[in-house]
């Protein structure tokens, strides 16, 4: 990274390879004002469909570009599972995931409660990130992400490890019975990350599913997954608990 990286940002603590960088804002370092703002001094909303002045969220873009090697191919995300490989789509359709094998180009998913979840291999020679709401947990946006990096590697049973960003917390995310019933038709132990709450009412534990969805392919190294961004409001964003709010950034990316 070419300058410094604020201090309540996230550098995942996991074994990546050397190669390949990560990086999660916070709320904290940008020049956003009013809910998009930080406590002391401005907000780092990069969510351009958020409610911000849009010259507010292009001077946070720029500020994320100065750390980058490259600009990061935003996804016009819809909270499905389609995933983009950006070395290949210049411009890529609306996706919730996004792949590389090139080193330079940044991969990036926007979040605020969604999961964001991190993926590399071994050597580092292919990196992933995926957008996970319930939504997308439901409709295999993990699954499909970690198709479509063993597919970029050529090996169909390539060994990746996962790092969890943050997001709503297990204590947090009430859901109705509608999500209960849609993830049953994908992970047949979903039953686990539901607590009943009331009539026809659950907190859901998407850390959990998503644990769940990584070990369905094979994948059983997972780190982070512990910091949420409903009960943390000096620091992230949480669109369920604000309504109005900003979006953080989470990225991945092989180092030229």
């Amino acid at each position: 990274m070419s300058a410094s990286v604020p201090g309540q940002w996230i550098v995942p603590a996991w074994p990546a390879p050397g190669r390949v960088r990560a990086l999660i804002t916070t709320r904290d370092g940008g020049v956003s004002t009013g809910p998009f703002g930080a406590g002391t001094g401005g907000g780092m909303n990069v969510g351009l469909r958020s409610g911000d002045v849009e010259h507010d969220v292009l001077a946070n873009r720029a500020r994320l570009r100065r750390l980058l090697p490259g600009e990061p191919r935003w996804l016009d995300q819809v909270h499905g599972a389609r995933v983009a490989w950006i070395d290949r789509e210049a411009d890529p359709a609306p996706a919730d995931a996004a792949v590389s094998t090139r080193a330079g180009h940044v991969c990036v998913v926007t979040v605020a409660d969604c999961l964001p979840v991190l993926l590399t291999d071994r050597a580092g020679d292919v990196v992933g990130v995926a957008h996970a709401g319930w939504r997308g947990l439901a409709a295999g946006v993990i699954q499909n992400t970690v198709a479509a990096m063993r597919l970029a590697l050529g090996c169909g049973d390539a060994a990746l490890m996962a790092y969890l960003g943050p997001a709503i917390g297990p204590r947090w995310f009430e859901v109705g019975a509608e999500v209960l019933l849609a993830m049953r038709q994908r992970l047949p132990r979903c039953n686990e990350a539901f607590a009943p709450l009331r009539e026809g009412k659950y907190l859901c534990d998407l850390a959990a599913l998503a644990r769940q969805a990584l070990g369905e392919v094979g994948i059983d190294e997972v780190y982070g997954g512990d910091e949420c961004t409903y009960s943390d409001a000096a620091r992230f964003y949480s669109f369920r608990r604000d309504r109005v709010t900003g979006r953080h950034a989470a990225l991945i990316w092989r180092q030229p």
